[in-house]
């Protein structure tokens, strides 16, 4: 097989070739490269070690701080290649990193530490491709499979078990048998993980095309990092608009809507608070009074939890929190909008769709079109230019000082009121219409 590889890539192996050592692009490149898929970086493998690596390169674009680990980087036009000895690991105490390597000069020893058979691939231009673990015919079935023993595998690094996870999801890969037993097995060990990096591999997993497979197949390992949903597996909803328990309905609001990260986190996040919320009427029907603003807590708290950015977080919880509101009045949808942001309210749309099509059926038709006059009324203020914030009203709190209107709580109170009244449509977002309003409330201020 032949796979085309990048001119810098190539350089590094000829110099390296040239002086008496093997050396090949590794790993993730090549997966990518026989999937026909672009690869994000390239990787070289060498028999040669760290300080021969170097004499040969003589370059002085270079980056020695992966010296320990065998790793010598070179920038070439702006991108950083990574030249790394064939070794073997030593103890994972830590279960993300060896305790100390050592250089080897086989290739196969290098490739049998690997984590998955699809990643265990090597090439290079003149002696062609190694697979010694059968990752084309792992790739060519569709299949995620550990490289020798998966307990070893994942208990040296557990982040292996969601990378198994993220790429089942992105790939849209089975996981085979002994692989995914190990990965229930021993999915507490995430534990010893940086939530960073879990959250990093999460979103991945969420934004998958495979994301509905994996969600239902791997709840609990899920579960370890956001222990919030264990209370949503098998939940039944007893009620007439619901055919799915709370996850199921929840992983299958994540298949339907767009895979960006703040809409599939929202869709995550966006039942949570229905166990808590649940209560059963007189004929056995059951209700979720109020959940959205548990949901929302319960988001904040996890996306906090996972160190996710304040941005996210704040976009997420504003779709949680709205994603079960249900204006029918011009005022009611307009204030909706305020709410939502005329920049996020179609992502609100998205969410109340997606939350729709993972409901019973014989609803959706009439679900749908209620949401589609949503996106009518909203595209009628778009083309007003209408945009129910704050920073849009024509008046400003230093108009309000210049009024007499000094203290900080009357100046946000008497703002925030002249647009609700703009977004009522009881008055215009004019500049003289707001100050005749505004000096009705200074007035009004001044008596009480």
């Amino acid at each position: 097989m032949e796979i085309k590889i990048p001119e810098a890539v190539k350089g590094i192996i000829d110099i390296l070739e040239n002086n008496g050592y093997e050396a090949y692009a590794v790993g993730g490149c090549i997966r990518d490269s026989v999937m026909e898929q672009e690869p994000s970086d390239w990787d070289i493998c060498t028999s040669s070690l760290p300080e021969e690596t170097l004499h040969c390169l003589n370059a002085e674009n270079i980056i020695k701080n992966g010296l320990k680990h065998g790793t010598v980087t070179v920038r070439i036009d702006g991108k950083n290649y990574e030249i790394t000895t064939f070794r073997t690991d030593g103890e994972y105490t830590d279960h993300r990193h060896p305790e100390s390597v050592s250089f080897v000069r086989d290739l196969r020893e290098d490739l049998a530490r690997r984590d998955f058979t699809m990643n265990a691939l090597a090439y290079n231009p003149q002696r062609g491709l190694r697979d010694y673990f059968d990752g084309m015919g792992d790739i060519e079935q569709g299949i995620i499979r550990c490289v020798g023993s998966p307990d070893r595998r994942f208990g040296e690094d557990a982040l292996r078990i969601l990378r198994a996870l993220r790429f089942s999801s992105v790939l849209g890969f089975s996981i085979e048998s002994r692989t995914a037993k190990s990965i229930h097995k021993n999915a507490y060990l995430l534990k010893n993980i940086s939530v960073e990096r879990i959250m990093s591999e999460f979103v991945k997993i969420l934004t998958g095309k495979n994301a509905e497979k994996v969600l239902l197949e791997y709840a609990d390992v899920i579960a370890e990092f956001v222990p919030e949903i264990k209370a949503m597996v098998g939940f039944q909803q007893y009620n007439p608009h619901h055919v799915y328990d709370v996850w199921t309905h929840t992983v299958k609001v994540i298949s339907e809507i767009e895979p960006t990260r703040t809409l599939r986190l929202a869709a995550f996040f966006h039942d949570m608070g229905k166990p808590k919320a649940f209560q059963r009427d007189e004929k056995g029907i059951g209700h979720f009074h109020g959940h959205p603003d548990i949901s929302e807590k319960m988001a904040e708290k996890a996306l906090k939890r996972l160190k996710t950015d304040n941005r996210t977080i704040a976009e997420v919880c504003r779709l949680v929190k709205l994603h079960d509101v249900r204006p029918f009045t011009a005022k009611s949808i307009r204030r909706l909008i305020a709410k939502a942001g005329m920049e996020r309210f179609p992502e609100l749309l998205e969410l109340k769709r997606a939350d729709a099509k993972a409901q019973n059926s014989d609803y959706l038709k009439d679900t749908l079109q209620y949401i589609d006059f949503l996106e009518e009324m909203y595209k009628a203020e778009l083309s007003k230019n209408n945009d129910f914030t704050l920073k849009t009203l024509k008046i400003n709190g230093g108009d309000l000082k210049n009024m007499g209107i000094v203290d900080g709580r009357e100046i946000g109170y008497c703002l925030n009121q002249l647009l609700l009244k703009v977004i009522d449509g009881e008055i215009e977002n004019d500049r003289e219409v707001l100050f005749r309003e505004a000096k009705k409330m200074n007035q009004n201020i001044c008596k009480s």
